[in-house]
């Protein structure tokens, strides 16, 4: 039987050599951030450091996780501690990974105030966390090269309790490990686990997994891989490192019993009949309609992909007269903080003109939500295609907002207003939103180094600067890579900016446009700026900025990625909807980052006496709530009748019951049984009426 499955298996396996791509890390020059898509993972990091970890980066005892063992789940808001051992592009991407937690889970983070329990995050050698809640505070280290969104995800991942993908009982249906090829001394990596050690909680093997192994961990040989899929398209999946995948929500918010996130408010891409809750106008002229995608107009979810299904709303401003109007509104909202992003697509079809506007109403201090406040107005400039708007609201009180779509001109021709996948979040609006249209066209058409630049964009602080793109990398090395650069530009405020301009996070996102904000897996890429290079001068005529006639400004010199985003990925999600690639940028201030570590205060030895002296099962306890007790309701002793044989039960004096043989009549006991129940209803509406 074994020498019948040689063969194939070793012609399986050249196949598999034959097909998988093996890009290297490239070589870094003067202008990259870093290695972007093809920087190193984990393990890579890991290995260079010589770390003896359990599955690559996991520290402690493996036997302990948050999964099966409930006592080693965290309660939140879980305390961290950002120490000043990290680098601060790597307390930038903690704080990023912390909105994501919150954007997509239940789960939570504040800053640390004494308590017993919390997170380090610190940069000692490599990337690596415990995994579950061991409730004497911990360690997460960040360390060189492991500052990305998606690695602090990852390590936080195990410290909520969860392991590797590949080391689920089934793997061997969906993987398989080519044992040969992995580094002697490495094996025990690749081990997998039954059920009693890691659960799936109820879940599919997920290729798309953040906590899934790449291909080549731990490989002998840089080129040939030792796992690989069973469906060999996922080959180039695994181990991918942009986001949460939706199976990893979903494990994450079955574990922690989430119902909610923190700060998704409202979301709608108008699929189903009732709207999402939102209403029509009573005073206005004309409704939206909730409209079926079609050839002529498709629908921005579905891009017009599906025959029957792909809905969005829809106001004809066909042959109206000028002001005609409708309103669509939301249902009513509840905020937690004092910023929200409404991000939107829209189309405005037929001559330029008509307006839609974005108000927000809120309580007008009687009670009602009727005082309206508008705070966005687009106005159609011929542009028919889909786009996408993000506009900010400041409220901190219950509010609605609604779009009022207006009629701007009289005209004959056929026209109307489209809104689509609506996401209202309690989060920051990116500064900088860039659209590229034809994005197919530009591939075909530009040659490797060829680039094309952004208008500027302005800070929260007022800094200019402006975004390169690369369709196909920023040299021929790389043609099959999108590279992406950051720069500088002059602005109107550079007279009072501080120069050189240090300390600051660029944070470059290609947006996936995926409807659903928790299911979004855009790729995010992050530097800070400091003074070992010269690019954060101010650009003038004399820094050596390059003058850029059609912005009218000087443009400094770029930073950023080569290998940003590789063209096989950006096919494989929603990157490329209608064709449009979306770039969002921010440009943040972090020197309050810089030293902010707070020491560790030190438990009392009263608190160790008493850890030492309570029970396993008392210490398990002392974390849940105590119910609130009666007051003292004197107890009847003799409740139930511990008594045989026919023997009174008595209450002697200092409470205790004993039984005496007693020769009277039953007559006579069950007037003592009347008697007590008597006290005993008695005492109860006693409380019942102190407690109403």
């Amino acid at each position: 039987m074994g020498s019948v499955n040689a063969p194939w298996r070793i012609t399986a396996f050249i196949a598999i050599l034959v097909v998988f791509k093996v890009q290297a890390v490239p070589t870094l020059y003067g202008g990259d951030a870093d290695a972007g898509e093809l920087r190193e993972d984990i393990l890579d990091i890991n290995s260079e450091a010589d770390l003896n970890l359990f599955e690559g980066d996991i520290a402690g005892d493996p036997r302990q996780n948050a999964i099966l063992d409930e006592t080693r789940r965290w309660k939140f808001s879980i305390p961290y501690i950002l120490t000043d051992s990290l680098e601060l592009n790597a307390k930038g991407v903690i704080l990023q990974a912390f909105e994501a937690y919150r954007l997509k889970s239940c789960v939570d983070f504040k800053p640390y105030e004494g308590e017993s329990t919390y997170i380090s995050f610190t940069k000692l050698s490599g990337c690596w966390s415990f995994v579950g809640d061991d409730k004497v505070g911990q360690n997460l280290s960040i360390g060189a090269r492991c500052d990305t969104k998606a690695i602090v995800e990852h390590e936080l991942l195990h410290a909520l309790g969860f392991y590797h993908e590949q080391s689920r009982s089934d793997r061997d249906d969906y993987v398989k490990i080519w044992w040969d090829q992995i580094i002697e001394g490495k094996e025990h990596n690749f081990k997998k686990y039954e059920d009693d050690f890691i659960t799936d909680l109820n879940t599919p093997y997920d290729y798309e997994s953040v906590m899934h192994y790449r291909p080549l961990s731990f490989n002998k040989n840089a080129t040939v891989p030792t796992i690989t899929t069973a469906i060999p398209a996922f080959n180039e999946i695994i181990g991918q490192r942009l986001d949460f995948s939706a199976v990893d929500l979903l494990r994450l918010n079955r574990l922690y019993d989430c119902t909610n996130t923190h700060t998704l408010l409202d979301q709608c891409s108008f699929e189903l009949i009732n709207i999402c809750g939102m209403i029509q106008g009573e005073t206005d002229e004309a409704d939206w309609v909730q409209t079926l995608s079609s050839a002529e107009e498709p629908d921005h979810t579905l891009a017009g992909r599906c025959r029957d299904a792909g809905y969005f709303m829809r106001f004809d401003t066909s042959k109206a007269t000028v002001g005609k109007s409708a309103l669509l509104e939301s249902r009513i909202l509840y905020p937690k903080r004092k910023e929200q992003c409404l991000q939107f697509f829209y189309k405005m079809v037929g001559p330029a003109g008509d307006r839609l506007f974005v108000w927000v109403r809120t309580d007008d201090g009687t009670g009602n939500v009727c005082s309206v406040k508008k705070v966005h107005t687009i106005t159609g400039d011929g542009d028919d295609s889909w786009n996408v708007a993000h506009v900010t609201l400041k409220v901190k009180e219950r509010f609605r907002y609604f779009f009022q779509g207006a009629v701007g001109s009289n005209n004959n021709a056929e026209g109307a207003i489209l809104i689509d996948d609506i996401t209202l979040t309690e989060t920051t609006c990116p500064s900088g939103v860039w659209r590229i249209q034809n994005f197919t066209g530009l591939l075909a058409t530009t040659s490797a180094g060829g680039r094309i630049r952004s208008k500027p964009f302005y800070s929260a602080e007022g800094y200019a600067y402006g975004i390169s793109l690369y369709p196909k990398g920023r040299d021929g090395t790389y043609p099959d890579y999108v590279g992406v650069t950051f720069h500088l530009c002059s602005g109107e405020n550079d007279g009072v900016m501080e120069w050189p301009v240090i300390n600051r996070q660029a944070t470059v996102t290609a947006m996936d446009q995926d409807p659903d904000a928790k299911l979004r897996m855009s790729a995010t890429r992050s530097f800070t700026t400091d003074t070992t290079n010269p690019y954060w001068v101010k650009p003038t005529s004399t820094s050596g900025a390059e003058w850029d006639a059609s912005s009218n400004c000087y443009r400094g010199p770029e930073y950023g990625w080569t290998t940003f985003l590789s063209h096989d990925q950006l096919h494989r999600r929603s990157f490329l909807k209608n064709d449009d690639l979306i770039i969002v940028v921010d440009f943040d201030d972090l020197i309050h980052l810089v030293k902010m570590e707070v020491p560790v205060q030190p438990r009392g030895p009263s608190d160790d006496l008493l850890e030492e002296e309570t029970p396993t099962q008392e210490k398990e306890m002392s974390d849940v709530p105590k119910l609130r007790q009666r007051r003292a309701v004197p107890s009847d002793p003799c409740n139930p009748d511990p008594c045989l044989n026919g023997g009174v039960c008595v209450v002697e004096k200092h409470g205790k019951a004993t039984c005496r043989k007693d020769n009277k009549s039953r007559k006579k006991r069950e007037e003592l049984t009347r008697a007590r129940k008597s006290f005993n209803t008695s005492s109860c509406t006693l409380y019942m009426t102190k407690k109403e």
